[in-house]
């Protein structure tokens, strides 16, 4: 498959899934519901609805052969990319499946620390602090502000403390 092939492709699928996440979205109220706010189906609307305005954009510019992509007859993925595309793949399922366990926020410091210190070679002196902060980001940021509860497997004790905090 060629660049070109798969760009087209992934408008066309990407678009089609907006669709229909759109449509399944407006199951619930997606404006504005006085005294409460936005509507439960708003957010996953309107990014649908981003996308898809994006998908079009790129069919557009796809039959205009307006960008290097849209004219590229080279191979999508060589033996490299399929490399990492395998890496990256496997890591997000053993990080899926460590979530039932660990829970979600230490599945995802263990992703971060393998995939920036394996995949991306960085030193443990980025590799650390970016392991530990952006998923203790995600933690005050669903936990606290959004009050989205999120898995924490047998690790659930380790956050009573924190919750101290925010409630």
């Amino acid at each position: 498959m060629t660049v070109r092939t798969a760009e087209l492709l992934m408008a066309i699928i990407m678009g089609v899934f907006s669709v229909y996440l759109m449509w399944k979205s407006a199951e619930l109220e997606i404006g504005w519901v006085p005294g409460e706010g936005p509507g439960g189906g708003a957010w996953p609307f309107w990014l649908s609805a981003g996308m898809l305005i994006c998908c079009a954009a790129t069919l557009f510019r796809w039959f205009m052969r307006t960008t290097p992509q849209s004219r590229s007859s080279e191979l999508f993925m060589d033996r490299k990319t399929w490399q990492i595309f395998t890496i990256t793949a496997g890591s997000l399922a053993v990080t899926l499946g460590l979530v039932y366990f660990i829970g979600m926020y230490f599945a995802l410091m263990l992703f971060l620390s393998f995939y920036l210190r394996v995949v991306g070679a960085h030193s443990w002196k980025v590799v650390l602090p970016i392991s530990f902060f952006l998923p203790a980001s995600a933690f005050f940021f669903f936990e606290g502000l959004l009050k989205i509860i999120l898995p924490k497997g047998y690790a659930e004790p380790l956050f009573y403390p924190l919750y101290r905090l925010i409630y």
